[in-house]
């Protein structure tokens, strides 16, 4: 199974919807999709690998991998059947659905939508960039290391 995202960068409610999905599969890949040679956000690909490894070391059936194409390039090359996406709110559903859909028509991949624990639901990647570039307290929708990583890049900027 498959939890496929930018995550840039991984947050208190990606991490809900990874352990949930680790209570469920037997295996879950977080896939960080994007190239890894381009810098495209505020964390390269490889230094979001590697925070989401660090917050994901106490769930021994998750690893994360990269990917820069089509996400069924990814799935039929690993054999991944399921995906698995959190949701906050219908605006998600209705971005998510037709991708599942061609998903699924593509390559056969089943989408399993989790709701994401209604005390994350407000809390995007974007929004909390924005607040802590504006010298915000995101203490508590963050992993720890993950602030910490944030605001050294905003200081280096």
């Amino acid at each position: 199974m498959v939890c496929p995202g930018s995550f840039d960068p991984v947050t208190n409610g990606h991490l809900d919807i990874f352990t949930r999905a680790a209570e469920q599969f037997d295996r879950v890949i977080i896939l960080v999709t994007g190239n890894p040679a381009k810098k495209s956000g505020l964390f390269s690909v490889d230094e979001r690998k590697e925070l989401i490894a660090d917050v994901t070391s106490h769930l021994p059936n998750v690893t994360v991998d990269h990917w820069a194409g089509l996400l069924v390039d990814y799935t039929t090359a690993h054999r991944v059947t399921a995906l698995v996406k959190g949701l906050r709110s219908s605006l998600d559903y209705d971005y998510e659905q037709p991708m599942a859909q061609m998903n699924r028509r593509l390559s056969g991949v089943d989408t399993f939508f989790v709701m994401t624990d209604e005390k994350f639901g407000y809390v995007s990647s974007s929004l909390c960039k924005e607040v802590v570039k504006y010298g915000g307290d995101i203490t508590g929708l963050v992993p720890d290391v993950v602030l910490a990583a944030m605001k050294q890049k905003f200081r280096a900027q």
